[in-house]
């Protein structure tokens, strides 16, 4: 059984793909069904998810594939169909993963997007990254997230994040935060003065501010690989 959003949802979503072929934005969903946040529709689509009605495709600016209908919509024989973004630019950076050569970076454990964990010092696997997202000269790392605080800016936990060793960051930059020396933590960075500010990206989490001597950064975010 779907709830009422989200059988509004997978309604507006097929619609506009009979319509228009291509999906609706983040943006316009949330216009659609009265939601104050995107947030709301992150959640919604990972539960039709889950319930097997869509599935998000990989390596494709909105992308969706309509798996199966419930009963209450099923007017005529439906055939899945790809819903491709062809209308929006892919992410700044998007690369076709063929065309690239990958290396190992190690993972060093888990990076809290969300409430911070304690600071990670070992390495718990490698995985195979595209050699061109490697950004600048120095060392790089991958960190798997944990939490939901960076979701509107494309985050989402269990991602792995590819960071670039640096101890210095730009306003607005996402970075790893070392905070008082144990807990650390993927936010935005922001400096005002002798204060830095910790920045979510989900509305649900406060933005933190440190004095600058709390906050060591660690890396700047460079790439990220999701898994489906």
């Amino acid at each position: 059984m779907l709830t009422r959003k989200q059988m509004e949802l997978l309604e507006f979503i097929k619609t506009r793909m009979d319509a228009d072929g291509v999906p609706p934005s983040f943006d316009e969903m949330k216009d659609a069904l009265d939601l104050r946040s995107k947030s709301g529709i992150h959640r919604l689509i990972t539960a039709l998810e889950e319930r097997g009605f869509i599935r998000r495709l990989a390596h494709r600016a909105r992308a969706l594939e309509i798996v199966k209908l419930p009963e209450a919509m099923e007017r005529a024989p439906f055939t899945p169909q790809v819903i491709r973004g062809d209308r929006t630019d892919p992410p700044r950076g998007a690369m076709p993963v063929e065309a690239v050569h990958a290396l190992e970076l190690p993972v060093m454990g888990r990076i809290a997007a969300g409430v911070p964990i304690e600071a990670i010092s070992h390495v718990s696997h490698h995985v195979a990254v595209p050699g061109s997202m490697l950004s600048g000269k120095g060392q790089h790392y991958a960190l798997e997230v944990k939490g939901d605080s960076m979701i509107e800016a494309g985050i989402n936990d269990g991602d792995i994040v590819v960071i670039r060793e640096q101890s210095t960051a730009e306003n607005g930059d996402i970075i790893v935060a070392l905070v008082e020396d144990h807990e650390a933590t993927l936010k935005r960075f922001r400096r005002k003065g002798n204060m830095i500010a910790l920045e979510a990206a989900n509305p649900a989490y406060e933005t933190r501010v440190f004095p600058d001597h709390m906050v060591k950064v660690q890396g700047r975010l460079v790439g990220l690989i999701r898994s489906y």
